[in-house]
């Protein structure tokens, strides 16, 4: 399968209504559109009206056929009587789902397995029933082993990263580089089952000189009978932006390998359901064949009949052919990747192929197992990089770069000199009245402005499908989401009153909807067709349009990047709730996950504070609390959850 196939993602307009919810029963659907054909654990928020869930009151789990399905259940917000205002909830790997399940009071489903956490001093152990993590207190290592059926599937998960003096280097001149990883200060476990296990992990990364920087924090989560470990890593710039220019930042894990070279695998998924799928030794397109028989089961990922059932021409010569020990994909903008190959470290590239937007998902390992690993919103927050090194020997090793270390160093220095604004009038009559932007002198810096990454390591038994790898990689692009009906967010109350559900019954009303809904997809279109992507940039919009040129005012002082001015961000999350519409709901996400990282302080003078709109997310000098305000940022917290 070529590695640029047809989008598998539904449409705007495709997800069913809910089924009407027996008596005493609350119906909840999946995002979008359909139960997800991987099944890999699930949470989410559901609201109540006051007085209606008392705070003792258990909950129960059904499907459309009426099977009941494992649930936890934890207390999100209570209303002022004490009764719960939310309840979150999360269901295990595999659950019987369909496309609507019903909620209702009652006694949860027996589990016949729970995920466990177990603290042994230097090191804590969680067991899913499938696989078990080691994850050290202290130290450079994330996790130390991850273990399916006693065999160690992946090791040594560690942050790593480069640093340079300048942002670049002229044609010829020296450069210099230092390395640095992340360097594990603290673990807490925030959730230790029976269902979903989540462990905390803060810390900061250390250069070769001994300096300690860029603080981040890390989320493991695991879920009952799963074959997962799902990473959140959030790191927070903390550096002097005219001398500290990040060269590569990434995550980086062991693989240990034990089939023959014949029966190691690769895999990376590109565009929709093109997926680039090999082996590190292959056996079809040779001048002698080896067989249909064990030609089929080297492209069907499974071990090849033992070598003496081989063609003989083929059997005695097999050493002869190359192995292929690294790879890399490199997505450096939002609209083209790169992907080559070598045989080891002192060889040259081969290109391998080229496509648009990958799904930042590969494979490596063989048919007695492996990591299928990737990264949410790999293409849009570019520049991304997978790496596989070392597929030929005992140890691979597999790196997701959050930034790539191809791409230019990250520059977060203020984009002008101050052009004479020494004086609050210059600042003032001057660049506001002119350019919109207040300016003052050392105010424009990203000491503080952070990024979340969400990372899945999948430990296999075998090498994955090509059907079950494009089906796991869906649930990394799009993770899946259950959601209450539109009826009953409105009817909870949670989230105010002064809003309605969609009504057409006249003219007026009709040509009302359809304004609204022609304006979120206007905006959706804007997003691609303005490349709105990038690590930094990805989920804001622009401020105000420049009718001369054509563009909106990317360039011009307080016009460019919204920053949540005229509250967006509640535009968004109000049209999902009276339409329960999934490009709705990944407009308004994507726009919370960049505005509670990128346009607030999380460290510093300005901690607490967010920046008003300017061509540089931190750029303007008003740091303000009508940015970092909560309001904005609740419902994402409320649907879906999310500890960040």
């Amino acid at each position: 399968m070529p590695l640029a196939s047809s989008a598998t993602t539904p449409g705007p307009h495709t997800r069913e209504p809910a089924k009407a919810a027996p008596d005493g029963s609350r119906s909840i659907s999946w995002l979008d559109g359909s139960a997800p054909a991987a099944q890999t654990g699930s949470v989410w928020g559901l609201p109540w009206p006051e007085g209606e869930l008392g705070k003792t009151e258990s909950l129960t789990l059904k499907n459309e056929v009426g099977d009941t399905i494992p649930l936890q259940t934890w207390p999100g917000a209570y209303w002022p009587d004490g009764s719960i205002k939310w309840s979150f909830h999360a269901i295990p790997s595999a659950a019987a789902a369909s496309q609507t399940l019903f909620v209702s009071k009652g006694q949860p489903a027996a589990r016949a397995n729970s995920v466990s956490v177990t603290d042994r001093g230097a090191y804590l152990v969680v067991d899913t029933g499938k696989i078990r993590c080691v994850i050290p207190v202290k130290g450079a290592n994330l996790f130390t082993s991850i273990e399916r059926d006693g065999k160690a599937i992946a090791e040594n998960a560690r942050l790593i990263g480069f640093r340079q003096d300048k942002a670049e280097y002229e044609p010829g001149e020296n450069s210099s580089q230092e390395s640095f990883q992340g360097e594990t200060e603290a673990v807490v476990v925030e959730q230790d089952g029976p269902i979903r296990a989540v462990v905390r992990i803060e810390g900061r990364h250390r250069t070769e000189a001994g300096r300690k920087w860029l603080p981040f924090t890390v989320r493991l989560y695991f879920f009952a009978e799963g074959e997962s470990a799902r990473i959140t890593h959030t790191f927070v710039y903390d550096g002097d932006d005219q001398r500290d220019f990040i060269k590569g930042l990434g995550l980086r894990f062991d693989v240990p390998q034990s089939d023959e070279l014949h029966n190691r695998h690769v895999r990376f998924v590109g565009e929709g359901s093109g997926l680039w799928a090999e082996a590190v030794r292959g056996i079809t397109g040779l001048r002698r064949d080896p067989g249909d028989e064990v030609k089929q089961a080297q492209i069907d990922g499974r071990a090849t009949p033992p070598l003496a059932q081989w063609e003989r021409r083929v059997r005695d010569r097999v050493q002869w052919i190359p192995t292929w020990g690294d790879f890399t994909l490199s997505q450096l903008s939002a609209n083209g990747f790169t992907l080559r190959k070598r045989t080891k470290v002192g060889h040259g590239w081969i290109d391998v192929d080229q496509g648009g937007r990958s799904s930042g998902v590969a494979y490596v390992g063989g048919a007695s197992g492996g990591v299928l690993f990737g990264m949410r919103d790999f293409w849009q927050l570019h520049p991304t990089q997978i790496d596989i090194r070392n597929a030929s020997t005992d140890v691979a090793q597999a790196t997701i770069w959050i930034w790539s270390p191809e791409a230019p160093a990250m520059d977060v220095r203020f984009y002008h000199d101050g052009l004479g604004m020494d004086t609050y009038e210059e600042q003032y009559e001057g660049g506001l009245a002119i350019t919109y932007e207040d300016y003052e002198p050392g105010f424009g810096s990203a000491y503080g402005a952070a990024r979340t990454s969400d990372i899945t390591l999948h430990a296999v038994a075998s090498t994955p499908s090509r059907e079950a790898t494009i089906a796991l990689a869906e649930t990394m692009r799009n993770p899946p989401l259950l959601t209450a009906t539109a009826e009953d967010f409105l009817a909870a109350g949670v989230f105010g009153s002064l809003w309605s559900l969609p009504d057409r019954s006249s003219e007026k009303k009709k040509e009302l909807e359809d304004r609204l809904d022609w304006s979120v997809q206007y905006y959706r279109n804007q997003v691609d067709q303005r490349h709105w992507y990038g690590f930094w940039n990805y989920g804001d919009v622009m401020h105000t349009y420049d009718r001369d040129r054509h563009v909106w005012r990317y360039d011009v002082g307080g016009y460019a990047w919204d920053n949540s001015e005229l509250s967006p961000d509640l535009w968004l999350w109000y049209s999902f709730l009276r339409t329960g519409r999934r490009d709705e709901f990944r407009l308004a996400e994507a726009m919370t996950r960049h505005t509670r990282d990128v346009d607030i302080y999380h460290l510093g003078e300005f901690a607490g504070l967010g920046t008003r709109h300017n061509v540089q997310h931190w750029g303007c000098s008003a740091k303000q609390l009508r940015i970092s305000t909560s309001a904005y940022r609740r419902f994402h917290y409320y649907l879906t959850a999310d500890d960040r």
